[in-house]
């Protein structure tokens, strides 16, 4: 009660509303409030060199800090910082229909990318690079599970051994593969005879993509987007061997540290362990 009074008489003598004092004090807090914001959002956005927009940045956030922040306020703050996430331009794509010409394996998968577990279902294709004036291929193989890249190879050209490598790489990986659905495009590497017994000594089902319908194969698709939009486009790089160290190191960060929406904020590693937990 006396300091009740007391509040009263100094709002008196400095000639504010009761209102106007707790309007004050809560524009401050709420300023206080968004100059540690900014610098958690500048810490996670230099962290991730520009690749997380506001809302993997509104996840990190909750996940560092453990409050409910909402992402609209990090939105704004992300807007007058000028911080704006690298984004993938969409691509036109083109296919031809439903043609079925020359199929050698079905396409089991129908474009239901979803799968309950681990080992379930696999995407594998390769994408090109140039770097110094020569050439660089990736082939890789994703877990739709949780979009986790289980085995890859690189090499100067588009050998079969690539196709053949990365399977082998995730088949150490994880241990055996026996029930798994993998899926590619026709690209002659998967039709090759001594690929598909690779696959059936492994008891792995093949299924591929409709002839020419980049779609039907659209997540792995758009890890090859990705990769090239956070880390090809972001710097030049002068040999193949510097771009080749740099995709490997994007692939560990993207495997355990790059958070998912899709992935409640987790990283596809994070995401296994909790589900085999």
């Amino acid at each position: 009660m006396r300091r009740h009074h007391k509040l009263t008489t100094l709002l008196a003598i400095a000639g504010l509303a009761r209102s106007t004092f707790y309007y004050q004090g809560r524009a401050l807090e709420r300023t206080n409030l968004d100059d540690a914001m900014r610098q958690g959002i500048r810490d996670l956005y230099n962290q991730h060199k520009g690749r997380y927009g506001y809302r993997r940045i509104t996840m990190a956030l909750r996940k560092d800090t453990c409050q409910a922040i909402n992402h609209k306020r990090v939105q704004r703050l992300m807007r007058q910082m000028g911080l704006q996430a690298r984004i993938r331009r969409a691509r036109k794509r083109y296919h031809r229909g439903n043609t079925l010409t020359d199929v050698q394996a079905p396409n089991i998968l129908q474009r239901d990318f979803r799968a309950a577990a681990p080992r379930r279902k696999w995407s594998t294709d390769m994408t090109e690079f140039g770097a110094g004036g020569s050439k660089l291929y990736l082939s890789a193989c994703m877990d739709l599970f949780n979009g986790e890249i289980v085995g890859y190879r690189m090499a100067a050209r588009p050998v079969f051994e690539l196709a053949t490598g990365t399977i082998s790489d995730a088949l150490q990986k994880v241990g055996g593969a026996a029930g798994v659905v993998l899926h590619s495009d026709q690209g002659w590497h998967y039709k090759m005879p001594p690929y598909r017994a690779l696959l059936a000594r492994h008891g792995i089902t093949q299924s591929m993509s409709r002839k020419g319908n980049c779609l039907d194969n659209a997540p792995i698709e758009s890890f090859f987007g990705t990769l090239k939009v956070e880390l090809f486009r972001l710097q030049t790089f002068t040999s193949t061997q510097q771009l080749e160290a740099a995709i490997h190191d994007y692939i560990r960060y993207y495997n355990h540290e790059r958070i998912k929406l899709r992935l409640d904020g987790l990283s596809p590693v994070e995401y296994r362990l909790r589900w085999a937990a």
